[in-house]
């Protein structure tokens, strides 16, 4: 920052490629964008929000998480911008709730869309969705499939279900790369974006378990179908899970619930 007289400045580091959104939504810019260069902006918002959420002094919720505040330096490597909507959490604090909702629709969580409550889960849904837009080349506000129009979560959610998850890159950068693009990576990826889109806060990981599951091989939690129309009038969708669903993640920091073996 700069502080002359009666003028207060903010000094930001210059980003010569703009934002994410310029490259990866516009058909000639994507080609520059092959897979490990997306797997390394995606790896470097994460490793963002770990400072944001847990490596800060006071823990920041961005909620305004879309490509088109991420920018982009000369080597590609991603920074989380614009913190107009961020609010700071101070000690055992880990949600709010405002009076009136801002963002961006289909980057919003559902709890934050409809309720006005936000957290770090609101964070990592809107880190999801960016997750499936880098890996497919998808806008999520425009991307629609088939004869019912389903969105890009219904579109990841029946590709990887249907165990055709690394379908789900980029045909742009996949024809030109199919000896190259590593398929587990891209599958893993898949997975680790729909653990982060589940429909209730408690089901999705928190940053340091994506950060974990992206840098290990360990066994992945499997997502359960995410939610992709709201209906306002369920008040049900948006309450406390019964006992009997299972949380796919533990309150350990780094490590998604073991899954207990079914019983023949």
């Amino acid at each position: 920052y700069c502080i002359e007289g009666e003028e207060k400045l903010l000094v930001y580091e210059f980003m010569v490629n703009k934002s994410l959104d310029t490259f990866l939504f516009d058909l000639k810019k994507k080609l520059e964008l092959d897979w490990p260069k997306r797997l390394n902006i995606i790896q470097g918002i994460a490793r963002g929000l770990v400072y944001l959420h847990r490596d800060s002094l006071l823990r920041v919720v961005h909620r305004d998480l879309k490509a088109s505040n991420i920018l982009l330096d000369e080597k590609m490597n991603p920074k989380i911008s614009d913190f107009g909507l961020a609010r700071m959490f101070q000690g055992t604090q880990n949600q709010d709730n405002t009076g009136r909702v801002f963002g961006t629709l289909g980057y919003m969580s559902p709890e934050y869309a409809w309720t006005g409550t936000f957290s770090e889960k609101s964070d990592i849904y809107s880190f999801g969705v960016l997750m499936l837009e880098i890996i497919t080349g998808k806008e999520i506000s425009s991307f629609s499939y088939g004869k019912e129009d389903k969105n890009l979560l219904a579109y990841a959610w029946e590709s990887w279900s249907e165990t055709r998850g690394v379908n789900l890159l980029d045909q742009d950068i996949a024809d030109s790369e199919s000896d190259l693009v590593e398929a587990a990576a891209v599958k893993r990826c898949v997975q680790i974006g729909l653990l982060c889109v589940q429909h209730q806060a408690m089901d999705r990981p928190n940053i340091k378990q994506v950060v974990t599951m992206m840098t290990s091989t360990m066994d992945l939690p499997k997502p359960k179908q995410p939610v992709f129309a709201l209906d306002t009038s369920d008040e049900d969708s948006l309450s406390p899970k019964s006992n009997d669903d299972k949380d796919l993640f533990s309150d350990d920091e780094n490590k998604p619930a073991q899954e207990k073996p079914e019983s023949d």
